[in-house]
């Protein structure tokens, strides 16, 4: 029987997803490989079990909090009944390197391959999640003035928590510990990416830069993303087109300039391919603040 509430709002641009709430009262959201398109944060606060994370399986017990990356694999195994929350929300919705400054989650709890996905939550801090994951489901269906704004204010408070109570969890000196040869490659990956996306746009500059072969890099970046690294890369780009269009006011000649394309038309085709609209369309219709509508479901 399903059991979950489901609280969600959509992308008017897309019709994809923009955040979603979930009340956990068994698993059928949970089973099976998860390779999700959007953050995932996900509060065990009764259940027991394992997950696995592709490269390592951790178990784990009651008051267990969750975070996975955009297409990070993951999967769950439960010893028997389980209660939680989930909160997902897209990089549209949220930009995490937009925000990094402020929560300090990109490297704590995204995108770290050597630390475990998880965190212990106290007896402390158990009151002030739960108000907060009440206070998302209750303003997501409320369709009031800025209700965008209070959201993010709310999500960036867990992501703050969390990153702060990890950092606590996790000793430095042990965090590279558990690395193995794929973890290494892995991470050293990710790190080229996000330090030279702007200028380095195809993947052979990253088996140069990193003096591994083509093959390697594809066969990770598959197993890990179930994407090229062409499209690691891309995504990476507009990601970052995204966050100036929404949030300056440069000329769209310059954003294509500092993302390292001295072609503002062939910039404009590369981010409408990967978007389906053009930069300044995108400019002109983004705001979730003033497009998202909520879509309330109860299954």
């Amino acid at each position: 029987m399903l059991n979950q509430s489901v609280f969600t709002l959509i992308n008017p641009q897309n019709s994809k997803l923009a955040l979603r709430h979930l009340t956990i009262e068994d698993d059928c959201f949970l089973r099976g490989i998860q390779r999700n398109d959007f953050f995932s944060l996900i509060w065990i606060v009764k259940g027991t079990g394992t997950v696995d994370t592709n490269f390592d399986k951790n178990d784990f017990g009651d008051n267990t909090f969750f975070a996975f990356a955009p297409y990070q694999p993951f999967s769950f195994s439960f010893d028997g009944k389980i209660t939680g929350f989930a909160i997902y929300f897209h990089p549209d919705f949220f930009c995490i390197h937009k925000h990094d400054k402020e929560v300090e989650s990109n490297g704590v709890l995204f995108n770290n391959v050597y630390s475990k996905p998880f965190v212990n939550v106290d007896e402390n801090l158990t009151i002030t999640l739960s108000m907060l994951f009440d206070q998302i489901k209750e303003e997501m269906q409320n369709s009031a003035l800025a209700q965008h704004d209070v959201l993010v204010s709310y999500l960036k408070i867990i992501l703050i928590t969390a990153s702060r109570l990890k950092l606590k969890q996790t000793p430095q000196s042990t965090v590279m510990a558990t690395a193995n040869k794929d973890l290494f490659t892995l991470q050293k990956l990710k790190n080229a990416i996000e330090e030279n996306f702007k200028i380095k746009h195809s993947p052979s500059d990253y088996t140069k830069l990193l003096n591994i072969s083509a093959k390697t890099l594809a066969s990770i970046a598959k197993a890990n993303f179930n994407r090229s690294l062409s499209t690691l890369i891309n995504e990476r780009i507009i990601i970052e087109a995204k966050r100036e269009l929404y949030v300056t006011d440069k000329a769209v000649k310059l954003i294509a300039y500092e993302l390292g394309y001295k072609d503002e038309y062939y910039f404009s085709r590369f981010f409408k391919i990967n978007t389906s609209v053009s930069p300044q369309y995108y400019r002109d219709t983004v705001g979730f603040a003033k497009g998202v509508q909520p879509q309330s479901s109860l299954n």
